[in-house]
């Protein structure tokens, strides 16, 4: 049985990876920070699909958590298979209203956790000549987004580069890059998401189901969504100062 460790396990994007993969028969470690929901998410799991699942609770904001998840990712003696960098959240407010701690703590989760987790994988990984990690970024890696867009861009960017480093290792990278997705995310940033049109979210187990399977054709790109593969191609086409004033105006509001 092939084991996978997801981060953020417990909501969104993250739950729906947790279910699909325990569907497919994978053993799975959730980490995420909230202990009784970790553990009954892990619960459920175990009893609906009959896979081992382990809960691991760490804060990856936090040195000992990024530490406990990179010490499980090194076991040798209990390895891990497909890695799934989830864990992740938005600002309520635009720079220079978000305290600069707050934004510290985004780039430990989004940048640091996912650069150190993806080294502690790929190093066993390598060793066994197999394995996969899914980096999740966001489509707003494309697009001028302040510091949250911008930690993504990076996640796109350094995916693309250990890829390009791991080829012919047979481990797999893939940045996905979902859209609006329904979840918890918005609202836990305090976003007001009401002028979203419906054609533009996605549920997070189409996300799911278009990364898993980009994973498995070699794509170091995922971009789930018609809508948003559209609006990637014609962002490059549009002359960058106007991309950019239309992008930080648009699809968020925040609430008082």
């Amino acid at each position: 049985m092939t084991t996978a460790l997801i981060t953020g396990a417990t909501a969104g994007i993250g739950a729906a990876f947790a279910r699909r993969l325990a569907s497919d028969g994978h053993a799975l470690v959730l980490v995420a920070r909230q202990s009784p929901r970790l553990d009954e998410t892990a619960r459920r799991l175990r009893e609906e699909f009959g896979v081992d699942v382990e809960a691991l609770p760490a804060d990856l904001a936090g040195e000992e958590g990024i530490a406990a998840v990179e010490a499980r990712l090194a076991d040798r003696e209990a390895p891990v298979d497909l890695l799934v960098n989830n864990a992740g959240f938005g600002q309520r407010g635009g720079f220079l209203k978000v305290p600069v701690e707050d934004e510290l703590a985004m780039l430990r989760v989004h940048v640091e956790a996912v650069l150190r987790l993806t080294s502690a994988a790929a190093v066993s990984m390598r060793e066994r000549g197999r394995g996969g990690i899914v980096n999740v970024a966001s489509v707003a890696a494309f697009f001028a987004r302040g510091t949250y867009g911008a930690s993504k861009a990076w996640v796109v960017s350094f995916s693309r580069g250990v890829a390009q480093d791991l080829a012919g290792s047979g481990v797999r990278i893939t940045a996905v890059c979902p859209g609006f997705t329904r979840t918890e995310f918005h609202e836990r940033a305090g976003m007001d998401v009401s002028g979203v049109g419906r054609p533009l979210w996605l549920s997070a187990q189409e996300v799911v189901d278009t990364a898993l399977r980009d994973v498995a054709r070699g794509r170091v790109v995922s971009i789930p969504g018609w809508q948003y593969r559209t609006l990637v191609g014609l962002g490059r086409l549009t002359p960058s100062r106007l991309a950019e004033r239309i992008s930080s105006r648009s699809g968020r509001k925040y609430r008082d």
